[in-house]
């Protein structure tokens, strides 16, 4: 939530937090995730900070071979996360998790306006972090 407050976004914020941990260096890992954030790009989809978990877990459990056993085991977890996340939140995109589709100009000007990213997504990215921290 530190590294979020800083200005990271929340993909970045979950990954970094995790990226020394799992070998990778910090700012290698800001990079990788910056993309991610506002749900993919501020396009609503996946939350920034389930996308940041969802690589942290892929670091540290996804396989480098094309398919086999330890992708399925991956996948599983994935979906352990994504089940836990929205356990507590209610969904894993972005528009669904703020009530507004932060690829359109006026839902993200209201986002801002209502002070969503401050109010909101210290949340998400906190509860994300937590769940990957006691799943690695």
């Amino acid at each position: 939530v530190a590294r979020f407050a800083e200005g990271l976004n929340c993909s970045q914020a979950v990954f970094a937090a995790f990226a020394q941990r799992l070998g990778l260096g910090e700012d290698t890992a800001r990079k990788v995730a910056s993309g991610f954030g506002g749900g993919m790009g501020r396009m609503g989809h996946t939350c920034g900070a389930v996308s940041g978990a969802f690589m942290a877990l892929g670091l540290r459990y996804g396989p480098a071979t094309a398919d086999g056993p330890a992708k399925d085991a991956l996948y599983a977890k994935i979906r352990q996360f994504a089940e836990r996340f929205a356990a507590r939140h209610g969904a894993l995109d972005c528009r669904d998790l703020l009530g507004f589709d932060l690829s359109n100009p006026e839902d993200a000007k209201r986002a801002r306006e209502l002070d969503l990213f401050k109010t909101r997504c210290p949340a998400f990215v906190r509860d994300a972090a937590a769940i990957v921290d006691e799943m690695l």
